[in-house]
């Protein structure tokens, strides 16, 4: 069962630790097949190879980073992989000029203004559409899980949020986002988006933002729930654990035994909650719908789903790596560390570092040459391989 990742970065000015506009100037020094552009000038898209192993994956990964790394540096730049970049501003106002972008910020308007959020996306084989669609029922319970595991926006605009996942309340706002309904077959699920494109609530498939669905150009099932990752081995942890979901799920299908109770009203809750949290709270359980501690809910996860990566050699790469990111704590609560001790320019020179592949940041830039913007002054540290297709 293959696996591949679909990772969006934000381009930073170094000094500043402010978004600019310049994904054309970084993408044209990159191949593009696999870098490509967002809704926004200050976002670029990598689609990884396709890989069954993790090893593989990571590789292709810590290997893809470098290449935007090298590329934006050689421009002064700098890339960022988190949800949200600490020192974003309110709006872009520069829009990626294509007429499909062009129309979602003509219809959505501040919703679509304000989408300077970046996210990371996991596709796993499926066997056909029948098949994905029927898994999705199965597989939705854990996804704020994996969100929980993925949390790193916990700034917007310079102000600490209060939420792991601010990007998840952003991306909410959106016609599609969020838990997926049920469905009986994919003709089911296909007449349900063609149904919101007549209505004019989407102008195209490709505008279901659900937290989980079928590819619309791939064979595969597509997460999407997830914030963006400063570590490359995070994005490897949520691969492998969504493909012991999938893999879960699929032989419970062949065995009869997953049925669903058609009620996915308390997955909404579910994700807010680990919007909220992250690692460091409490969770909805996805057992017994109680609020538990988030240690508890991963290793309870882990240990379901042992099988399933046993079965994929996976177990002993993703125990180690969830272990890790337990004890370590999410990327929002490392953000903050780095904040409360020193600044939100700190925060971003750990992003950027962890973007590339490192612990810590390489140097610390002179205090005359890197001050807190002003509009958040005062606010600064407050509480040719086959490849994915974009």
């Amino acid at each position: 069962m293959r696996i591949g990742v679909e990772e969006e970065f934000h381009i930073l000015e170094v000094e500043s630790g402010l978004l600019v506009p310049r994904a054309g100037a970084v993408l044209r020094r990159l191949p593009r097949c696999t870098f490509t552009t967002e809704l926004h000038q200050s976002t670029v898209e990598s689609n990884s190879g396709v890989h069954t192993s993790l090893a593989g994956l990571y590789a292709d990964l810590a290997g893809t980073r470098r290449r935007l790394d090298a590329a934006a540096s050689s421009l002064g730049l700098a890339v960022v992989a988190a949800g949200t970049a600490p020192l974003a501003p309110a709006v872009s106002g520069h829009p990626t000029s294509d007429a499909r972008y062009r129309h979602m910020v003509e219809e959505y308007r501040q919703v679509a203004d304000e989408q300077l959020i970046c996210g990371a996306q996991v596709h796993v084989d499926i066997p056909d559409r029948d098949t994905a669609v029927g898994v999705m029922c199965t597989v939705s319970p854990w996804l704020p899980v994996l969100l929980a595991l993925s949390a790193s926006s916990p700034f917007w605009q310079g102000i600490d949020t209060g939420y792991a996942s601010w990007r998840t309340l952003l991306w909410q706002r959106w016609p599609t986002a969020g838990p997926v309904g049920c469905f009986a077959d994919a003709a089911d699920y296909d007449a349900a988006v063609d149904d919101m494109v007549r209505a004019g609530v989407i102008s195209d498939p490709g505008m279901i933002y659900y937290d989980l669905r079928p590819s619309a150009h791939l064979p595969t099932l597509e997460l999407r729930i997830c914030d963006a990752c400063p570590r490359a081995e995070n994005v490897v942890l949520l691969a492998g654990l969504f493909r012991a979901l999938v893999t879960e799920a699929l032989e419970l299908r062949a065995a009869g035994a997953a049925v669903c109770d058609g009620h996915h009203e308390w997955l909404r809750g579910a994700s807010w909650r680990a919007a909220r949290s992250g690692l460091e709270g409490a969770l909805v359980d996805p057992v017994t719908h109680r609020e538990t501690p988030a240690a508890d809910v991963v290793r309870g996860m882990l240990a379901r789903l042992r099988p399933a990566l046993e079965a994929h050699g996976d177990w002993e790469t993703v125990s180690d790596l969830t272990e890790a990111a337990l004890a370590e704590g999410s990327a929002a609560e490392r953000m903050r560390r780095t904040a409360r001790e020193e600044d939100l320019l700190a925060c971003t020179d750990l992003l950027i570092a962890e973007s590339r592949g490192e612990r810590r940041p390489r140097r610390q830039a002179p205090v005359a040459r890197r001050r807190v913007p002003r509009f958040v002054a005062g606010t600064a540290g407050s509480g040719a391989p086959e490849v994915l297709g974009s």
